[in-house]
């Protein structure tokens, strides 16, 4: 019997640890959708909000970040994206988007972008180096869903633009 319940406490031990213990890999997920009636891509980019807000504080004097929702910290959000994440045209111009905000959502930061398309992305080329400025092991991932063509593109440090 003492056996068991230390082993119960052992195992809840080993439960509420990992349950506190930071997330051990580096990634994010991006999705781009073109909607053809708005002409524009839509772009929804999921950070793991730990690494957004140690990312943000080490670009910003080692100011303490949280990200919250309906917090003060869009501006450095979007300074942040603007520098790592961009879709550059095949004049080699970065293309405009538009930021439209932030969510937190449990452990995670949803980012929404829309960028007006008046061309083919054709011929284009994707920069897709968030977080990788803090961490070696980042991977980030993006969707593109462009006229009922589908493709995924794999982002590291030995690859932070690539062709569409």
């Amino acid at each position: 019997m003492r056996f068991f319940i230390l082993l119960c406490l052992l195992i809840l031990g080993s439960f509420i640890f990992f349950s506190f213990k930071k997330h051990a890999f580096h990634t994010s997920l991006t999705e781009m959708n073109y909607n053809a009636r708005e002409k524009n891509i839509e772009i929804s980019i999921r950070i793991f909000t730990d690494d957004l807000e140690k990312v943000l504080s080490l670009e910003n004097g080692n100011q303490k970040f949280i990200i919250e929702n309906n917090d003060k910290n869009d501006g450095f959000v979007e300074k942040y994206i603007r520098k790592h994440f961009n879709l550059i045209n095949s004049k080699n111009q970065k293309k405009p988007y538009n930021y439209i905000g932030k969510e937190e959502s449990k452990d995670a930061t949803w980012i929404y972008l829309e960028m007006p398309v008046n061309e083919s992305v054709s011929g284009s080329k994707i920069q897709n180096d968030v977080l990788m400025d803090i961490f070696e092991d980042q991977v980030n991932i993006i969707n593109l869903s462009w006229q009922g063509d589908k493709k995924s593109f794999i982002f590291n440090q030995k690859k932070k633009i690539q062709d569409i």
